[in-house]
């Protein structure tokens, strides 16, 4: 492979995305058809990629599922999360282990994108029949009095962060909403709705 289609692969893999098929390598990389059948007897995709015409043990996918009929997703076990598309013992295992790693679980769905490995196919696959019915409680920081010693307990917020949030509140003489944040030096922008979790502008 050309070092520009190695950096194409890599730019990728940074989004944390993966690739599972010979397919998307190719439309990742830009790689030759002749390149392509050279390497793709050496491609190992997971065991629900290569059996990806098998229907979910859960029947039909429905997605008009009221969050009533859903499972709570903090009380789920990993044989009911292995039945999803996408899921296996592996997933199962490091989604539960993210979970408790918190006291009282998730506060929302949308920290299963901080479950290293899972693509956005597969946690939409997971949201057709999960969803945080009993949400940890969270005392929100107000982030115009937050002090950087407090948001450096908040998920993707380390202490070089938190003072150029503090410094940037202070030039503004107060943010008047949180998505202000982006304009910091540095915000994991990708990451607002999860800090958002923790945040309050009062």
């Amino acid at each position: 492979m050309s070092t520009t289609e190695i950096n194409r692969l890599h730019q990728y893999r940074l989004q944390n995305k993966w690739v599972n098929s010979e397919k998307a390598f190719q439309q990742i990389t830009k790689v030759s058809d002749s390149f392509l059948k050279t390497i793709a007897p050496y491609f190992k995709f997971p065991d629900w990629v290569t059996a990806s015409n098998r229907k979910s043990t859960f029947g039909t996918i429905d997605n008009s599922k009221t969050v009533n009929q859903t499972i709570d997703l903090n009380k789920a076990t990993a044989e009911q999360l292995q039945k999803v598309h996408g899921i296996g013992a592996f997933y199962s295992e490091r989604i539960i282990r993210f979970r408790d790693s918190f006291e009282g679980g998730f506060i929302s769905e949308i920290q299963l994108q901080d479950v290293h490995g899972l693509s956005s196919e597969v946690i939409e696959n997971v949201l057709k029949y999960f969803s945080v019915k009993t949400p940890r409680h969270v005392k929100k920081l107000n982030l115009n009095v937050a002090t950087a010693d407090q948001l450096v307990q908040i998920q993707h917020i380390d202490y070089e962060l938190a003072y150029d949030i503090v410094e940037l509140r202070m030039l503004k003489e107060g943010y008047s909403a949180i998505e202000e944040l982006t304009k910091v030096k540095g915000f994991p922008i990708e990451k607002l709705e999860i800090i958002k979790l923790y945040l309050s502008i009062n």
